[in-house]
């Protein structure tokens, strides 16, 4: 199982959000921090994304303070992946940050950003424009619009992208590879030619999933769509099986009326690995 919230040295994962599009009241939208020591990387932006960040501050991981939020990569346009954006940008800026935000993501990222830029222009001028403390300077975002391999380096990371199958657009994975573990964040994806190569010997991959026996609630068009762009519990269990994680940890869970202990059933059922459901806020 996950760790409790602490701040020690080292890489970790957390859960900041594992919810998908459907509304459920414990599981805020798509977002994943990958921490090495005090620095934090975010992957996606769903809903309730900041205010994710300050629970997990308030619980130990000091690296997660709102302020401290400047970089991020994003791994497809989806709304539920996306929908946090103005929250990332603003949010952090009124509570203090002063660096520019650096996000990362496929093309249409920048097309995004200036659409959301231009709704708050209002709202950016009067604050700087009026009696509030503010800087001029966090409230910048610098998108990057990114293709297949290394997208992104530092002296604590190196991040790579690589393409998965969700629909028509590109859409991204990302594997972080830091001095002392590797993390794969899959986005939502379908299995697809290279992905296990992808995932293969890394410390923990965090990876969408919906229950096989759950999608057979579904009518004919859902099932098409699902099966067509997301990956089962029996296709990841095959792809774990191959690709050796150290930790699989699920997340983006499509469950329809299955329970979440039915989900790692029919994982375990082929799938002989450390496996866990992911829970927002865990820590890994």
């Amino acid at each position: 199982m996950g760790e409790g919230l602490n701040d020690r040295a080292g890489t970790k994962v957390v859960l900041l959000g594992t919810g998908t599009p459907n509304a459920e009241p414990d599981r805020s939208g798509p977002s994943v921090a990958v921490v090495v020591g005090g620095t934090p990387y975010i992957v996606d932006f769903g809903p309730g994304v900041v205010r994710q960040a300050a629970a997990a501050c308030c619980a130990g991981i000091a690296a997660l303070e709102p302020k401290r939020l400047k970089r991020a990569f994003l791994t497809h346009l989806h709304s539920d992946h996306t929908v946090g954006y103005p929250d990332l940008i603003l949010s952090p800026w009124v509570l203090e940050r002063e660096e520019p935000l650096e996000v990362y993501g496929p093309p249409g990222i920048r097309e995004m950003t200036k659409h959301i830029m231009a709704a708050y222009r209002r709202d950016i001028e009067e604050r700087l424009a009026g009696l509030e403390p503010i800087n001029g300077t966090g409230c910048v975002v610098h998108a990057h619009e990114v293709d297949e391999g290394t997208v992104y380096r530092d002296s604590l990371v190196e991040v790579r992208a690589f393409r998965v199958a969700h629909g028509s657009w590109p859409a991204y994975g990302y594997r972080f590879r830091t001095a002392d573990r590797t993390i794969v964040v899959s986005g939502d994806t379908a299995p697809a030619e290279g992905l296990v190569d992808e995932y293969r010997g890394c410390d923990v991959l965090v990876h969408e999933v919906y229950s096989t026996a759950g999608l057979e609630t579904r009518d004919t068009v859902w099932r098409r769509y699902h099966e067509s762009v997301h990956t089962s519990s029996r296709e990841l269990a095959d792809m774990a099986s191959r690709a050796k994680p150290g930790l699989l940890v699920l997340y983006h869970q499509l469950l329809w009326g299955a329970s979440e202990e039915q989900l790692l059933l029919e994982i375990r059922d082929a799938y002989n690995g450390r496996v866990v459901s992911g829970k927002d806020l865990q820590v890994h």
